[in-house]
């Protein structure tokens, strides 16, 4: 399996990223009850149009609750377009306007996902049986990309923690772990051997249970586009963007550390942990500083994306060199 050559120069170059054209096909989008009904996939012929229209025909999120203070960053929002059109999901291809421009394929309705392991109410549950619930809430997050892009997105969604209290894990469950859809028909980068799919990845349950940690359905008030994991995605926003695992279909609780994905492929390159750590360079380019997507200059890298504070706790006992 090859792993995708990334120099820094290439992989923050807002320059190239401008001047792409992108052809955003929308998906059908998550059934959460009624108010969550699916948005028909744009056709080739309207396609110029939503490029202009942005995102504005994907579904708003009635009745979401506000981002209180400790879940909103006081800085500005990162262009919609910018975020929707410029990320990682190599399950649609490994070229950042592959998400935006395949993953109307993606069928998001109806969904489910699988939960085993160690817990006490294992089963196959649908999506809005997760969701229904509880309130939706506003999260204002950095989100730090381990190439060195960042943005700023206001995320929607509800607390992991709460989540997977439901299941009620057992006194075993020390991990948590999520899988992404396997499906090379909806998904053509799978048809790829870029990693061994399907895409996993895995938290401590302490950290899952942590209030930062959140299930995403949506972003930017709408209901979350294809290409950025619809129509339910993991948010932790103290670590690199590759641990935000998207389009989830199964959560496993167990004993021993799981195995995740870049993890497993490159481990010199990809720690278990990935706390975002300006002081641990990648072997191919420093994590120093950063390029928030919109802006031409780079920026220095906050420990744990600026979160140090919420989070530090949870690794006080560890050598986060050698844990990285």
């Amino acid at each position: 399996m090859k792993i995708p050559q990334i120099p820094e120069s290439d992989v923050t170059d807002e320059a190239v990223f401008l001047n792409r054209r992108s052809l955003l096909r929308l998906g059908a989008t998550a059934a959460i009850g009624a108010s969550l009904a699916g948005c028909p996939a744009a056709n080739e012929a309207d396609a110029a149009s939503k490029e202009a229209a942005g995102a504005s025909d994907r579904r708003r999120l009635p009745n979401v609750a506000p981002a209180p203070p400790e879940f909103r960053v006081d800085e500005k929002p990162t262009r919609e377009r910018d975020a929707t059109r410029y990320n990682n999901f190599y399950e649609f291809g490994t070229d950042k306007k592959d998400p935006a421009r395949h993953a109307g394929r993606l069928r998001t309705e109806p969904w489910s996902v699988v939960v085993d392991g160690e817990v006490a109410k294992p089963g196959r549950v649908p999506l809005e049986t997760i969701l229904t619930p509880s309130r939706l809430e506003e999260r204002i997050y950095r989100f730090r990309c381990v190439e060195t892009w960042s943005m700023v997105v206001p995320w929607i969604g509800l607390p992991l923690g709460d989540v997977l209290a439901r299941f009620e894990p057992t006194s075993k469950a020390r991990f948590v772990s999520f899988e992404t859809l396997f499906d090379p028909e909806q998904m053509p980068g799978q048809r790829r051997r870029v990693i061994d799919w399907p895409y996993r990845e895995g938290l401590r349950m302490d950290e899952a249970m942590h209030p930062l940690s959140i299930f995403a359905v949506g972003m930017y008030g709408r209901v979350l586009p294809n290409q950025n994991g619809a129509p339910l995605r993991l948010i932790v926003p103290w670590k690199y963007g590759f641990k935000s695992i998207k389009s989830i279909v199964r959560i496993h609780f167990s004993e021993k550390r799981p195995h995740t994905s870049w993890n497993d492929l490159a481990p010199d390159e990809y720690g278990f942990y990935a706390n975002v750590n300006p002081e641990v360079a990648h072997p191919r380019w420093s994590q120093a500083r950063e390029r928030r997507l919109g802006e031409f200059r780079k920026r220095p890298t906050l420990p744990f994306n600026g979160y140090a504070d919420q989070v530090a706790s949870l690794y006080a006992d560890m050598d986060l060199r050698r844990n990285f």
